[in-house]
């Protein structure tokens, strides 16, 4: 962690007329912006236990608290412990181990990358994630042929930076034992001229992963422990991990369990038949630092792959309309079977239809239901009156303002000029909601929460484009945006009660930076440096 711009006082107790509670620390001369239900700002905090104990102004807190270790802030910016409602905390860690394809402008710069990384591991599997066409001169997909030339005797399988398409030579193929008539539900194998292409779209890519070789034990901790650093670096204390199986949910609670990870995890199960028979049966799985109550559930694909299932054609591709992932009856099954155990249900909906589907089966599931917060992850293209379902105080928006600057540039070519209005419409969710739970759906994006702040209230991209931001009218306020990211994220888990703002009683988790971002001129907000990150109040 960066090197502290405050200092750290040992405090010598002199005798005085009132007896002074004893906590672990204090911090005093902070810019405290404590996100209550009053969005109060103090100046000072008492910690005790790991939780807060007192908060209130410098005087308050030196007049009634002592402490061998105060923490002088010298005016320093703090925020609660940050929270990443939506997002792949494994997965960060995984990607380590991979191909890097982020940021590649063409698929000769794709290739590049793949054969500079093969020459310096010299693995026996080539993955790796990242690339995006639509940052690309040309547009349309890659194909597999320089692959098959390069590697004829080596796996390769690289997939698209949203998760939901992937490009695979023709020995990744042959293993995964698919063919020109293989036939996938929910999804789409590329066929050109009667030969494969080597892309996949969402389900039929899962024929491939079930052939990918297995991390090791040791492999899996060294990602949890490298995406532990990436993430406390940035503020990050909670993360909302969109799919775990049960054996990684096990590994990240050992690791707790002996506190080499430190990040607490909301864990939400990945929908498979062994995940759910373990994990509905058994029931809720709650400690200090992982919560198990939730599963992830997708009911469609991306809009960058054209795989988000919409109620009309894509206005770029002809007689195409995206496609469901899960069978709609499975679907509603499915949601029965989640609310008679008492867990919680998130959906992925990207498109209209997906998003229709999904709102009308939590509104019939929970009816006469109360404190269920069933979330619809990305809720990113709405049409027609469907926005209504949100007003249902047991639906919550959960949503990734870095999506829609990613996408601005293209969106309106998958969806066309009426329905782009309803995408990424964050400020009309949360009018309807009340609340927004706010992510990053990292290593999609990147995890740096003041970017997800930024796009959240600026609309634009680090450029500043467009000049006026996209669809401004959607814009979140700073206030809204800080709640986003911390109270309500943590309403979203169901942790509301013990983190999320700075209050007593409270986990004391919070972040110090290094300039106020409820202040500074808007541009400046991505530049914003974590100086230290504290969980049960010890820093990380």
């Amino acid at each position: 962690m960066k090197s502290l711009l405050f200092s750290l006082i040992l405090l010598t107790t002199f005798g005085c007329g009132n007896k002074k509670t004893e906590v672990d620390s204090i911090v005093i001369n902070a810019n405290v912006y404590t996100v209550d239900s009053d969005f109060a700002k103090a100046e000072a905090f008492a910690i005790k236990d790991g939780k807060f104990e007192a908060i209130g102004s410098t005087s308050e807190i030196q007049q009634n608290y002592s402490a061998k270790e105060i923490i002088d802030a010298k005016g320093e910016t703090i925020v609660p412990g940050l929270i990443d409602a939506h997002c792949h905390f494994y997965g960060l860690g995984l990607t380590k181990q991979t191909v890097n394809l982020v940021g590649t402008t063409s698929f000769d710069d794709v290739m590049k990358r793949v054969i500079d990384f093969q020459n310096k591991k010299n693995t026996t599997f080539i993955k790796g994630r990242g690339w995006d066409q639509n940052d690309w001169e040309d547009k349309t997909y890659p194909n597999k042929t320089l692959l098959d030339q390069l590697y004829p005797d080596i796996p390769v399988a690289i997939t698209r930076i949203d998760g939901h398409a992937m490009l695979c030579n023709q020995v990744a193929l042959d293993m995964a034992n698919i063919t020109v008539k293989t036939k996938v539900i929910g999804g789409e194998i590329k066929v050109e001229n009667g030969e494969l292409t080597g892309i996949l779209i969402d389900n039929p890519m899962e024929l491939v992963q079930a052939i990918f070789p297995k991390p090791t034990r040791k492999q899996q901790i060294h990602a949890l422990l490298d995406a532990q650093t990436f993430c406390t670096n940035l503020g990050l204390t909670t993360v909302s991990d969109a799919g775990l199986d049960k054996q990684v949910i096990e590994l990240i609670d050992s690791l707790q369990k002996t506190n080499t990870l430190q990040m607490r995890v909301y864990a939400m199960v990945s929908n498979t038949k062994d995940n759910l028979d373990y994990y509905l049966n058994k029931g809720k799985i709650k400690t200090k630092r992982l919560n198990v109550q939730s599963v992830k559930v997708y009911a469609d694909g991306a809009l960058g792959s054209r795989g988000a299932a919409l109620k009309e054609v894509y206005n770029d591709e002809h007689n195409h309309f995206g496609s469901m992932v899960i069978g709609t009856d499975d679907y509603k099954a499915l949601a029965l079977k989640i609310e008679n155990a008492g867990y919680q249900m998130n959906t992925h909906a990207i498109g209209d239809s997906a998003n229709s589907f999904v709102l009308k089966t939590y509104k019939k599931t929970l009816a006469n239901k109360n404190n269920k917060r069933w979330r619809v992850e990305h809720a990113q293209v709405i049409t027609d009156n469907d926005f209504d379902y949100f007003e249902n105080e047991n639906i919550i928006p959960s949503i990734q303002p870095t999506h829609a600057t990613s996408d601005m540039y293209w969106a309106k070519d998958r969806v066309g000029e009426e329905r782009v209005k309803g995408a990424y419409a964050y400020k009309k969710l949360l009018e309807k909601s009340g609340r927004v739970a706010l992510g990053t759906d990292f290593p999609i994006e990147q995890v740096n929460p003041f970017l997800t702040f930024y796009a959240a209230v600026a609309r634009k991209d680090l450029k500043g484009f467009p000049e006026n931001g996209f669809q401004k009218e959607n814009a979140l306020s700073r206030k809204e945006t800080l709640k986003g990211m911390t109270i309500w994220a943590a309403y979203a888990n169901f942790e509301d009660l013990e983190k999320g703002s700075i209050e007593a009683g409270k986990y004391a988790d919070y972040v110090i930076l290094n300039q106020d971002i409820m202040e500074i001129p808007e541009e400046k907000i991505p530049l914003t440096k974590v100086q230290q990150t504290y969980i049960n109040g010890v820093a990380q």
